[in-house]
């Protein structure tokens, strides 16, 4: 463990060093990532100047879903670009047997060869909006919800690799250059809403078919101290794990029935 965590700062520096570099297009792609994320919550302070409510859920609320729903999903950026990119860039292109020939974990490798650093803003908007959404409300924070914020911020973030891990293993068995994220991707933004505003079909779907409610839904429910959903707040954990346990399975299946390249 030691080892692999000494690797994962060494793979993290010398990649910031090389983005850094290039420091005219970082911020370029700094500022079109914070504008994007901007214009997402301007498109809510629209919605509830023509609404009092959703479903329920005052504006105050939404803005601690939204900006809770960023922490993970700013986490997952940080480190989720091989994942987009697997079947063509390893499998297609020929990478993965470079990855193979080292004595190092296969996963731990693509996973973290590349960054995307300047998704950590997302994390520090989404903390920022759950401060001023918690003030707003006035809610009595102790050191417990502090400790389970952080702690379903990263539980969510592995939720959000996982799912992405499991779809990159796809790959293995049909190569396909653009794969089947596209889809999935665009289902995270259902999650930095209500789910009671869904069908029963919708909710049921991102809760256990793919879970992203337990990223971010959820545990905003039990730090908002609202009683609907409330129970489902101590399965976030398990469904993390439940979710990494089947994508790392599925890797290794995949690297046994990976046969290289042709010519």
């Amino acid at each position: 463990m030691r080892r692999y965590l000494a690797l994962f700062f060494d793979y993290l520096t010398q990649y910031a060093k090389v983005r850094l570099s290039y420091r005219g297009d970082f911020f370029v792609s700094l500022a079109t990532s914070l504008a994007a994320t901007i214009c997402a919550f301007g498109f809510v302070f629209i919605l509830f100047t023509k609404i009092p409510k959703l479903a329920g859920w005052r504006f105050e609320e939404v803005i601690f879903l939204y900006g809770f729903s960023l922490i993970p999903y700013g986490l997952f950026n940080v480190i989720s670009m091989n994942l987009y990119d697997f079947g063509n860039n390893y499998i297609i292109e020929g990478k993965f047997d470079r990855v193979l020939l080292r004595p190092i974990s296969s996963l731990f490798q693509v996973l973290f060869e590349t960054f995307r650093i300047e998704s950590f803003h997302e994390v520090a908007t989404g903390l920022f909006a759950v401060w001023l959404a918690a003030r707003l409300l006035h809610l009595a924070w102790g050191w417990i919800d502090f400790t389970l914020l952080v702690f379903w911020g990263l539980c969510g973030a592995v939720i959000y690799v996982a799912i992405f891990l499991l779809l990159s293993t796809i790959s293995f068995w049909f190569e396909d250059r653009i794969g089947v994220h596209p889809p999935v991707w665009n289902l995270i933004a259902f999650g930095r809403y209500p789910l009671s505003i869904y069908s029963g079909f919708i909710q049921f779907f991102l809760s256990w078919i793919i879970p992203f409610g337990f990223a971010s839904f959820y545990p905003s429910v039990r730090l908002l101290g609202r009683e609907q959903f409330h129970r489902y707040a101590p399965l976030v954990p398990v469904v993390a794990a439940a979710c990494l346990a089947l994508a790392i399975f599925t890797w290794s299946r995949g690297v046994r029935h990976y046969s290289s390249t042709g010519s």
